[in-house]
Formats: structure tokens, sequence, C-alpha cells
């Protein structure tokens, strides 16, 4: 048996990233500004190949990415086709609700140690509530279309909608500017030694050597799933839509700042407005709907003309039961797959490499920091496998896919959050979770989860106090939103500036 070679550690490191798109083009850019100056960066794609594209919607993390690549956002959105996100509004997934808005930022402002919605379930309990959402400054935006900027006192948080395959080309152009090397081909073979990837075999001939590869494959995983066979964990019990179409459409207006997210007989609908079109998709369990069934259903619910043929996609939910392994860390959807129902694809790839970054694996990794690495991106898949499957669970609509939705048993990390709020209205967030406790009260809240009792705090304030703080949040709220210009004016400024030097 042959011991496994290591690099040299006096030699500069040769990194190689296998696929482009956005999670492989992000990790280029992120190495080729954080790395240490000396390191070899490789991206190997191939034109022929096309990039699933769908993750239009991101959350707000994705702002710190740019700023930390030095990126304006009137460059962003100029190149992209970009326009502003607030929120995510579910419609149909709760018939007693009809619809809501998941908003970023804060909803209304706690007193002392109370959380807000404590002090809204008391007032909800008296009948001297407004909706959840009336309390929020991003929803009373997005409600009016209206956004005005990161700055001023009117400054909300936001994340965007974009076209994926611009982004893509966007960082391609700041990664090859800074060095990184792109080689245009398909692999046909991988030569590996133990559990180290040593070469990529490209069908042309060219041997890619590398001593860090980050596999950013698709769905193929074609490094960490084919040559390491690491092996694949369904979460389909729980996450049973295994089939999406994408199409694009006609612009419509007005052009909303916001995603919405549409349940459907079998699934759901997307819905991305970007400044040139308008991105949709259909997200359903082909044991339920056939893909027939689903094309007719997913066009004759555009808001406008559609600009191509359906594109189908085929998944399954889940993910890698290992992430790192040797020299091979994979990220997107070559390490696991999570349906974009609350638009995380985007930030899975950029916390993946902000922890490749945190834990570089140098030229002889340490077991002990794979093991990290791995528990830390597995924790993360699960919180938010558990957010998505909330949305699924906590619906009262006849069909009888979402009829198996409620019936089937939760994760116990699910059923213990929803037992502690139904009994005390509390939302224990653990670690560094990725939903906020106001972003899973607005989830809980919205579809219908009722809470039997809220904090003991709460009670101090007479109720008459109570309903007039409520009342002076719920108008900051509204006059924040209404002093903001509309959301497409405020694109439409934006990207008329010249671009940054």
């Amino acid at each position: 048996m042959t011991t496994p070679r290591t690099p040299d550690p006096a030699r500069p490191m040769r990194v190689v990233i296998l696929g482009g798109g956005s999670a492989g083009w992000m990790a280029a850019a992120a190495f080729s500004r954080f790395l240490e100056v000396g390191h070899r960066i490789t991206l190997v794609e191939s034109e022929d190949i096309g990039t699933v594209g769908v993750g239009e919607a991101t959350i707000p993390q994705i702002r710190l990415f740019n700023r930390a690549l030095g990126i304006e956002e009137a460059d962003f959105l100029r190149a992209t086709e970009g326009s502003i996100k607030l929120g995510i509004e579910f419609v149909d997934w709760c018939r007693r609700s009809g619809r809501y808005i998941h908003g970023f930022g804060p909803i209304g402002r706690g007193l002392g140690l109370v959380p807000f919605h404590h002090l809204w379930l008391r007032a909800r309990a008296q009948g001297r509530a407004e909706p959840l959402g009336a309390y929020s400054p991003n929803i009373a935006a997005a409600r009016l279309n209206r956004y005005g900027g990161t700055e001023g006192p009117g400054a909300l948080v936001q994340a965007y909608h974009f076209d994926a395959g611009l982004y893509a080309a966007f960082l391609r152009r700041l990664s090859e500017a800074k060095g990184v090397r792109r080689i245009e081909g398909r692999v046909g073979q991988v030569e590996t030694e133990g559990e180290r990837v040593l070469a990529l075999h490209l069908a042309d001939g060219q041997r890619v050597e590398g001593d860090v590869f980050i596999d950013a494959s698709g769905f193929r995983s074609l490094l960490l799933g084919e040559a390491l066979a690491t092996p694949f964990e369904s979460w389909a019990r729980w996450l049973p839509c295994d089939r999406a179409l994408a199409i694009p459409s006609a612009r419509a207006e007005p052009l909303i700042p916001y995603t919405r997210a549409t349940a459907r007989s079998a699934g759901w609908q997307w819905r991305i407005p970007l400044r040139h079109r308008t991105g949709n998709g259909l997200v359903y369990a082909s044991a339920h709907l056939s893909d027939t069934q689903a094309e007719a259903m997913l066009l004759a619910h555009l808001d406008g003309r559609a600009l191509a043929e359906p594109r189908a996609l085929r998944f399954t939910a889940g993910r890698r039961q290992a992430f790192w392994r040797g020299n091979v860390v994979a990220i997107g959807l070559a390490s696991g797959f999570l349906e974009p129902l609350e638009s995380t694809s985007i930030h899975l790839v950029q916390s993946a490499i902000e922890r490749i970054l945190a834990f570089w694996p140098g030229p002889a990794p340490e077991p002990a920091a794979i093991a990290a690495y791995n528990r830390q991106t597995a924790f993360e898949y699960e919180r938010i496998r558990d957010f998505l499957i909330l949305h699924y669970w906590a619906n009262d609509r006849d069909e009888p896919f979402w009829r198996e939705r409620r019936e089937t048993p939760l994760p116990d990390s699910l059923a213990e959050r929803i037992d502690l709020f139904r009994a005390t209205g509390r939302i224990v967030r653990e670690g560094q979770e990725l939903f906020t406790e106001e972003g899973w009260a607005q989830v809980l809240i919205g579809q219908g989860v009722e809470a039997r009792a809220w904090h003991p705090l709460a009670d101090q304030a007479s109720a008459e106090d109570l309903v007039g703080y409520l009342a002076l949040q719920a108008r900051a709220a509204r006059e924040r939103a209404e002093r903001l210009p509309l959301h497409a004016a405020y694109l439409q400024a934006i990207v008329q500036t010249p671009a940054a030097a």
C-alpha cells in the first residue's frame, strides 16, 4: 500500500475549481481576492454543460459577500439586471391567512428582555393587534412597492433578485483580472490516490493537477460524489418535491421588491422580478403531478408572455454525508440540494466559501479541521431543512400531497421547536443557524401555528399601554415606508449612474 503524497509546503498551492456558474465563479472571485499571493487558481468548465441558473433570489448575506469583493451595489445591479428583494410573499400555503410576507429585518421593537412577537401575541389574544407584518418596515415598503437604498433614515434590510448567469459572468471578469486561469473542457477521468484527487484528465488530453480541489460540478458531484464515492443522504421523506420547471417571462408591472412563492396542488410556484424579465418556476412532486400537468399549470399562471420553453430539472433534497474529504471540498449542488423556497441556494455557496477560507486546507489539512468543517456545514443544512419543512407541514390544504405533508413525522429538532413555540411563544435560535427569531415567528404565525402563551414579562404593561405601543410601532413602519421612492424609480436612477472605475 502506497502512502498518499502531500504537496510540498514550500511551493505555492494549486487550487482547482471544477465547474463554473455562480458557485464556481463565486469561489474563484473570493479566493483570488483573499488567498496569499502566489497561489495558482484554475477554474475548469465546459460551455457545453449548462448550469442550473434558477438561484436568482437571495437573502441579505449576499451584500456582505459583494462588499467583501469590493463590488459596488450600482455596478452589481447594472451588470446582473438586478432588483431589490425585501422578503418573500407566501400565497395560499395556509388558506386561513391567505398570504403573508416573510420580511427581512426587524419586526417592531421588543421591550427589555421581551421580544416583540410576545407583546404582539398578548395584544392579539385581546383582539387588539394588526397582522404581524404591519410592524415591519420591510413589509410595509414591499406592500407599497417602495425602496430607498442602504443609507439614511429609511434604509431597509435588503437582498437582491438577479440573473445568475450574468452574475457568474460578472464574477468571471473580476476573477480573471486577478489572475484566475480558466480552462475550457470536459472531465474525462479523475486521477485519485486514496482520498486525494491528484489531477483532472480532460477529454482533449489536458491533465490539470492540483493540491486543493473545489467541486462545483453541480448535481453530478463529480469529485466528492463520484470520484471519492461520498454517499448522499436523502431528505425526500420530508421534502418530496423532486422536479422543477423554469421559464422566463416578460417583465410585469409593477416591479415589486419581493419574491413570491405560491402553493399549488403538488408543490409551489416561484416568481422573481428582474429589471429585464420575470423568472418563474414550478417545484413539484412527480408522485403527485405529471410533467405534462406541471407544464400546463406553470404556463397558465405566468404574469407575462413566455420568453422561452420551460426547462426541466430533476433533483433529490438532501446532502452529502461529508462535504470535505481529503483535498476535495464540495460547494453548491455538488454538496447537497435544498429547494429554493427561502432563497438559500446562493447563500449556501457563500457560507461554504467563507468556511473554506476559515479552515483553509493548506498542504496537509488536519483531520480535526475537516471534522469541524463538516460538522458546521451539516448543522447549517439541517437547520435550513427544518425551516423549509415547516412551510410544508403547517398547511391546511386539501390535496393528497399537502395532507401527506401534515401527516409525515417531523425531524425531532423541528418538532421540539414547534412544541416550544406552541407552549410558550418562545423561539430559541441555536448556534449560528441562519434564520432569525423574527424569521421563524413570521412563518409560524403566518401559517397558523398557534402559541398558547407568551413571555410573562409581556404582561407587565397595562392593556392600554400595550395597544398604544403597538400602534406606535405600526405607524413608524408605515411612515418610514411611505417616505421612500418607488422601487422601479430607485433602480432606474441607480443603474443610470456612471460605473465605478
